[in-house]
């Protein structure tokens, strides 16, 4: 889904003589919220329902461990990911939620290299993020790796992953150690989009960082970004940048580049979003890192990024992990083959009580919003 970009320039200026005064904008983000949440068919939302995680299958590596998680989001459908801890926390500790957008598994010579939360540039800064004191949760999108209780096609997948999101968030506030006012998130592409999402909707994230994603025209290409009506109703109209702008005024970082949609970040989305958060009189609580020659990926500049901020934002500590330029080091960080990573296997099988298919799931989530 998508607009002209000269339209979507239109589009914010509309939007910016509507809330003058703070007190416009927070009834704007009020609005905004329920429009989304309702076109998200999460208004209001469900109950919130044990998590009753399992972890287990630990990795000890250099300066942090690695541990396979699942959770239920609501009865029956389950949350799979990664948890990165750091070897020997410094508590309370932050912690960071990492989603991951739609970059498939590709061949490097002979080897396949895989997609998602098992490929090497999530793992790598998910490691570093751990080895630097954060408690790190990378998540599966609907439908890849281990969650495969429905497609990826699901026609509620947009549903099904905000609400995975927010139960992600429940999850990490809820480890011994970790303070659950410092939880940030970041993710690129479609992890770009759940990581802003998530920031716009539920108020403990403390420090957001959506990356090659926050765009104006762009709504993004698949159903868990646009496949439902979050940024239209009759009540309300949004978009991607106006969304990312609900965060103000906790921290944000958006990374851009010259070779996707993000290109008119600097001149378009990071001036709207620093209005609203000078409204806020914290405008120095919103970055922009923009690489012009770069294209659509969450590579090592952008990761170099992400890694400054919450430094920052999250008092991390990447001491005696940097090269003489000041980057981080990133040697330290094992890249785990997908067996290591497997949520559910013959050890460790799916719960029986595990709910299967589109039509099975959305009759559950809607039960529980009735309860």
């Amino acid at each position: 889904m998508e607009q002209r970009e000269q339209a979507a320039r239109e589009q914010l200026d509309r939007f910016s003589v509507t809330f003058p005064t703070l007190e416009q904008w927070r009834a704007r983000v009020a609005r905004n919220r329920e429009g989304i949440l309702r076109g998200a068919n999460l208004w209001p939302l469900p109950g919130k329902t044990p998590l009753n995680p399992t972890v287990h299958g630990r990795r000890e590596h250099q300066g942090y461990t690695a541990e396979n998680v699942a959770f239920e989001s609501f009865p029956g459908f389950f949350v799979t990911g990664t948890l990165y801890r750091p070897a020997r926390p410094k508590r309370p500790m932050p912690a960071v939620l990492c989603p991951h957008g739609h970059m498939p598994e590709t061949k490097v010579g002979d080897q396949i290299v895989p997609g998602g939360r098992c490929s090497p540039d999530t793992q790598v800064r998910c490691a570093m993020l751990a080895k630097a004191g954060a408690a790190v949760l990378s998540y599966d999108m609907v439908g890849w790796n281990d969650s495969t209780q429905t497609t990826h096609d699901d026609p509620n997948v947009l549903t099904l992953q905000l609400l995975n999101s927010i139960r992600a968030l429940d999850f990490m506030a809820s480890l011994e150690g970790v303070d659950p006012k410092r939880i940030g998130v970041t993710g690129a592409s479609g992890g770009g989009t759940q990581t802003f999402l998530l920031a716009a909707v539920d108020d403990r994230v403390a420090a957001s960082a959506p990356v090659v994603m926050v765009s104006a025209h762009f709504f993004g290409g698949c159903k868990c970004e646009s496949g439902l009506p979050i940024h239209k109703s009759d009540a309300h109209e949004t978009n991607n940048a106006d969304i990312a702008a609900m965060a103000a005024p906790r921290p944000q970082l958006l990374v851009s580049c010259g070779k996707d949609w993000t290109k008119n970040t600097p001149k378009v989305e990071y001036p709207y979003l620093r209005s609203v958060y000078r409204l806020h009189e914290a405008e120095g609580a919103v970055e922009n890192v923009h690489l012009t020659e770069e294209g659509h990926d969450y590579g090592l500049s952008k990761r170099q990024a992400v890694y400054g901020f919450f430094a920052r934002r999250l008092g991390l500590s990447f001491d005696g992990m940097k090269k003489e330029d000041g980057s981080v080091d990133e040697d330290g960080a094992a890249v785990e083959t997908r067996d290591a990573m497997r949520v559910f296997s013959e050890r460790h099988p799916r719960p029986a009580h595990a709910i299967r298919g589109a039509d099975r799931i959305v009759r559950a989530l809607r039960s529980l919003a009735r309860q």
